[in-house]
């Protein structure tokens, strides 16, 4: 019984606009049948059309009399005030607007900030790019003297290959003690 009741005012719902606003209609039997079993839709009903018979006899109040000169010397005076600079137009923008001008220029900044942050996650880097370590001067030089020792080296094998076995004097780099002279 209940659900059947609550179709019935939903339907009836449906159909009050209709039958309050439209001029010189009459509801229907089925709407009047519900108004009689149901009494908050018959209520509704009723405030619907004391509220719009109010309305209807609500007068407007008319324009003043001036409006039209008074309108007039606005815009004269709007003519003839000196134009505003660009930065004076920007900041009277920012002030004053609702800001939805600015959505799609915080939509690309956030997008590039996206994509440079992004990038530098990811790893793509293009600034470090491998290279070989170089050595220093010091470095450099050490390397040079030591494959001159060595060259050094070989050469006095040549050479005592080339003396067919005779002993070559060994020489002193300095760091060696000095030999003991022979006993007598």
């Amino acid at each position: 019984m209940t659900n059947s009741r609550n179709n019935d005012c939903k339907a009836f719902r449906e159909e009050l606009p209709d039958l309050v606003l439209t001029a010189n209609s009459r509801p229907s039997l089925a709407a009047i049948a519900h108004m009689r079993a149901c009494p908050p839709c018959a209520e509704e009903y009723l405030s619907f059309q004391s509220t719009f018979a109010a309305l209807d006899s609500w007068n407007a109040p008319g324009p003043s009399a001036y409006f039209d000169q008074k309108l007039a010397v606005r815009i004269r005076e709007e003519q003839a005030a000196p134009r505003m600079s660009w930065l004076e137009s920007l900041r009277m923008r920012l002030l004053f607007n609702t800001g939805r001008s600015f959505r799609p220029i915080v939509v690309g900044a956030l997008g590039l900030a996206l994509v440079v942050g992004g990038g530098g996650i990811a790893g793509i880097n293009y600034s470090n790019v491998s290279r070989a370590p170089q050595a220093s001067a010091t470095v450099n030089d050490l390397q040079i003297l030591d494959r001159n020792e060595q060259a050094f080296q070989q050469l006095d094998e040549l050479q005592q290959d080339d003396d067919g076995g005779t002993q070559a004097m060994p020489t002193s780099t300095g760091d060696e003690a000095p030999a003991a002279p022979p006993a007598s």
